[in-house]
């Protein structure tokens, strides 16, 4: 009579994905940081200039004639912030194995990116800026522009889980939670530019 051995342990899971994932989220923090560093760098560094009472010397950083979009970079914030929400049901939803709410949340997750991204370019013909025309100009296309880009790298990023999850791997739960933590990337990362370009200008 023969006795079987018992079956080894299962090798823990690699999580390649989820570690790729942050070392890219990292390198993007670390771009978005940089370039705002510049940015306050040059703000501080511009010449005071009197203003038009003559009672006090401000900053001569700022276009004269500047209209900042804030409403359509507030409503930005929101949006942001709604996405991670959805990206986190897909998690949610992906560890009780729901292929459908799974789905359902990476598609609003993409309208949201879609709507973002949107925004963010409605900022250019608002403000009416020449991208040549100064520093701040330049500056200012090359952050938002980065931005966009990071964004489209999202949503492509979330059409790629939709497919995978649509194809019956909405259990991935190391897919989703890379997914999710490129979004909270995202979201700290318009934050930042948000309060540092936009409100504080």
């Amino acid at each position: 009579m023969t006795h079987a051995l018992p079956a080894g342990p299962q090798p823990a899971p690699r999580r390649q994905l989820f570690v790729g994932t942050g070392v890219v989220a990292a390198a993007g923090s670390l771009l978005i940081g940089g370039m705002l560093s510049v940015w306050l760098r040059f703000r501080e560094a511009a010449p005071l200039r009197e203003s038009s009472d003559g009672l006090k010397q401000i900053k001569d950083w700022l276009p004269k004639d500047l209209k900042m979009a804030e409403v359509i970079t507030n409503v930005g914030l929101a949006t942001i912030g709604f996405a991670c929400i959805m990206a986190q049901w897909a998690v949610y939803s992906s560890r009780r194995k729901d292929s459908r709410h799974t789905s359902m949340a990476l598609g609003m997750t993409l309208v949201m990116g879609l709507a973002l991204v949107n925004a963010l370019v409605a900022v250019y013909p608002e403000m009416e800026i020449v991208l040549a025309d100064g520093a701040y100009q330049t500056m200012f296309y090359a952050i938002t522009g980065t931005l966009i880009a990071l964004v489209a790298a999202g949503m492509a990023f979330t059409l790629a889980a939709l497919f995978k999850s649509s194809g019956g791997r909405a259990h991935n739960a190391d897919l989703m939670n890379a997914h999710a933590l490129y979004w909270y990337f995202l979201a700290a990362a318009y934050t930042a530019v948000w309060f540092v370009v936009f409100v504080q200008k």
